[in-house]
């Protein structure tokens, strides 16, 4: 990897792209991989002072890095605490008619699909959440970011969320 100072974060991009990839998909799998990319990239750009930064592919690889660190404590956290298998095959109860039955069953499908369709960060706010009863202040120490972007974060769930069930 080239360890002279880029002169924007295209060239920053092509010349490190292919080894954050090979490195990210050793790490979290081909699958995301790209993701990860693209999210490194992404909070790359948003940085207001990309010019004065000392070295900018180690700050880069740091970024992709952390980005892989973070998912694979969200992996943790939902084989922990979340199963998103098959539906029960319980009998339904007496009182419940067949159709509010298969109405129940196709909003939660709805509803498992907008959460896996959540930003990798947001859907970790939200199932911590959920799941491990944390407040958002408790959230947003754990992973290193402010109350408030923890709070845009569970908005962001909770809104995707609900439309995905209307």
């Amino acid at each position: 990897m080239p360890d002279k100072k880029p002169a924007s974060i295209r060239e920053l991009f092509v010349n490190n792209r292919r080894w954050l990839l090979q490195q990210l998909s050793r790490k979290v799998g081909p699958e995301d991989a790209s993701d990860l990319l693209q999210e490194t990239f992404v909070r790359v750009m948003r940085h207001e002072r990309f010019e004065t930064m000392a070295d900018p592919p180690t700050w880069l690889r740091r970024i992709a890095l952390n980005l892989a660190r973070d998912l694979a404590r969200r992996r943790r956290t939902e084989a922990k605490h979340v199963d998103f298998g098959d539906l029960p095959l319980d009998a339904p109860c007496d009182k419940v008619r067949p159709d509010e039955s298969v109405e129940a069953n196709e909003k939660w499908r709805l509803l498992h699909r907008a959460i896996d369709g959540l930003p990798p960060r947001c859907r970790e706010v939200f199932l911590l959440y959920l799941f491990e009863s944390l407040s958002l202040a408790e959230i947003a120490q754990q992973l290193g970011m402010s109350t408030n972007m923890a709070q845009k974060h569970m908005r962001l769930a909770v809104q995707r969320c609900l439309a995905a069930l209307r």
